[in-house]
């Protein structure tokens, strides 16, 4: 069975692409004893499981998730802040559930999150960004928000990025990719007829908000966008070319700097090493070209 994904509410779970991508699980769930079920059902099913969660999630979802593994005293779920808006999280979800069906151990799968993250361009449209802390916002752009009419497009990651809209345009992917885009209390036209041309993507998909999404933006009138890697050929390209590595702490493979299961930093190689390490980083680069699919 594929390792399981797992993301804290329902409307995180976006439908599947085919039939081979598998459904996500919901943790925690309302109580701690039918969160501790689900789970070590889970992880008698699957083997692993990678429970995603916004850094923005309130404490008590957090403080249950960690209780869980607890009282499991089980080392095969990781558990994964992530800074992503929520339907960013959404979309890095459902590449993970792409993935869980292929070759990958849980090990990489788990640190991959950190990997496709930086390849998913996430925002919203916002009438306004008086209340808006989760990205730089100059005082100019403040006093923006109190004219009659103002709207701003905001880009969280991979590079933080504000622009009034009809005056500015966001930095976009230099990549093939698919839009998601989920209406609040604005409609959605400008990402659809606008945003989304001025990108080049591949497709546009409306989907629900997430409830996480009006607390994240700070404001109930928003319109949010992702916009990332879709076909699971690239998306495995993607994560394959990285080097692997073991986990000195836990022993399963890693990619990147750091074990998403156990949260053990990669042990730096020894001073004999480092050159020949150096240069296999080098060589193991492979830029996605522009418009890759």
């Amino acid at each position: 069975m594929p390792t399981a994904i797992a993301v804290t509410s329902s409307d995180l779970v976006l439908p599947p692409h085919d039939r081979q991508t598998p459904p996500a699980a919901v943790q925690p769930l309302e109580s701690l004893e039918a969160s501790i079920t689900a789970m070590h059902a889970l992880i008698e099913q699957h083997g692993y499981v990678i429970a995603l969660y916004p850094s923005s999630a309130p404490a008590g979802v957090i403080r249950r998730l960690h209780a869980v593994r607890s009282v499991l005293e089980s080392d095969r779920v990781a558990l994964l802040p992530l800074d992503l808006p929520p339907l960013g999280l959404a979309l890095l979800a459902q590449q993970l559930r792409q993935l869980s069906v292929c070759d990958f151990s849980p090990g990489v799968l788990a640190s991959a999150a950190r990997l496709l993250a930086h390849y998913i361009y996430s925002g919203a449209l916002l009438n306004s960004v008086a209340k808006l802390d989760r990205i730089p916002v100059s005082l100019t752009s403040h006093a923006k928000s109190w004219v009659p009419g103002a709207q701003f497009a905001v880009l969280a990651t991979p590079r933080p990025q504000l622009v009034r809209v009809g005056q500015e345009e966001l930095t976009g992917p230099e990549f093939g990719t698919r839009m998601l885009v989920a209406a609040g209390q604005l409609p959605v036209d400008w990402l659809t007829g606008t945003l989304a041309p001025a990108w080049h993507v591949q497709g546009v998909t409306t989907v629900s908000l997430p409830a996480e999404s009006a607390r994240w933006w700070s404001t109930g009138k928003v319109a949010e966008f992702a916009a990332g890697l879709y076909d699971v050929s690239v998306l495995y390209q993607l994560v394959s070319s990285v080097r692997r590595e073991e986990c000195h702490w836990c022993g399963l493979e890693l990619i990147g700097d750091r074990c998403g299961f156990c949260a053990a930093p990669l042990s730096p190689p020894s001073s004999n090493e480092l050159p020949k390490a150096a240069a296999r980083a080098v060589s193991s680069v492979r830029a996605l070209p522009r418009g890759a699919t």
